[in-house]
């Protein structure tokens, strides 16, 4: 593996935890918004 190849593989891995943090940051906001729960379910 070159180290070009080791760089875009990094750049991949680092992309996809920033999308799934980036999703999961906006479905808290909204859930802030509405008063929901973030993972479903009630605590009641």
């Amino acid at each position: 593996m070159t180290l070009t190849q080791k760089r875009l593989a990094i750049l991949l891995i680092i992309a996809v935890i920033g999308f799934v943090l980036g999703r999961l940051a906006v479905r808290a906001a909204m859930n802030l918004l509405v008063g929901g729960t973030l993972f479903g379910g009630n605590f009641l």
